[in-house]
């Protein structure tokens, strides 16, 4: 997106400032960090993106909060219309103190855009006001689980990352074990400490992670879930609705 503010400037100007920007192609954007928070949407589209603690699929509904001079990279999926809001280090003290997905409301929106129109270097009372709004919003919005936690065992990061690769990858634990050259008990123990969840519900949850980008890329609902593994379209859909609280076709509406 060509945003025209620079998050690592102006760190003594105004505690938040917003760039929205658009993007027909695919955006790729490499690992960095800067010393503003940085809370990122989409209007439009999918974006998925990578920090230390997993991979984070950001579709319209939500927003990712980064903490400052969190290390970062991501990339869209697809056509992308999104927005950044640059919160000083000041301003964050009583913000998460580690990267969450939250989901938008219609407030927070609003608010984002009306600051998006600010003119470079003012800062009225009611500028004041509409930052304390978006400020508000990231303190005290629900958090969604969103993201994929990666493990921190270098054998169990090289199977995760092969998963990811390729969701439909159907090795069980046994064989995926072998692989990586560990024991099945110490793989399955260790899923768990490190991630939160078990090696099929990981695993599970990659193959939904991946869902969301195919349908950015409009791949039909049952293509979708027959190419990740699933025995019919009807089980992906139950599974989806119950992680995403909606059907793929109505969640494909924000994308």
């Amino acid at each position: 997106m060509p945003f025209n503010i620079d998050p690592h400037s102006a760190l003594d100007g105004p505690s938040v400032i917003v760039a929205v920007g658009s993007q027909e192609a695919e955006l790729i954007s490499a690992p960095h960090s800067h010393p503003r928070g940085q809370l990122c949407g989409s209007m439009r589209g999918l974006l998925s993106l990578d920090v230390a603690e997993g991979v984070w699929i950001v579709p319209a509904i939500h927003a990712v909060w980064l903490p400052p001079n969190h290390p970062h990279g991501g990339r869209s999926h697809g056509p992308f219309h999104g927005w950044s809001a640059y919160v000083t280090p000041d301003a964050c003290r009583d913000l998460p103190g580690r990267p969450c997905m939250i989901r938008t409301s219609a407030l927070l929106k609003e608010a984002v855009l009306r600051a998006s129109t600010w003119p470079v270097g003012e800062w009225s009372q009611r500028n004041r006001n509409v930052a304390a709004v978006i400020l508000d919003e990231i303190r005290s919005l629900p958090v969604e689980p969103l993201g994929l936690p990666l493990p921190q065992d270098p054998r169990l990061m090289r199977i995760a990352q092969a998963i990811i690769s390729d969701p439909t990858d159907e090795r069980d634990l046994e064989q995926w074990a072998a692989w990586a050259a560990v024991s099945s008990r110490t793989l399955s123990r260790r899923f768990v400490s490190e991630t939160g969840f078990n090696f099929t519900a990981w695993r599970q949850r990659a193959r939904l992670m991946r869902s969301l980008e195919m349908l950015a890329d409009d791949v039909p609902v049952q293509t979708v879930a027959l190419d990740l593994g699933y025995s019919t379209a009807s089980a992906f859909i139950s599974l989806f609705k119950r992680s995403f609280g909606e059907t793929p076709a109505s969640y494909r509406r924000y994308l």
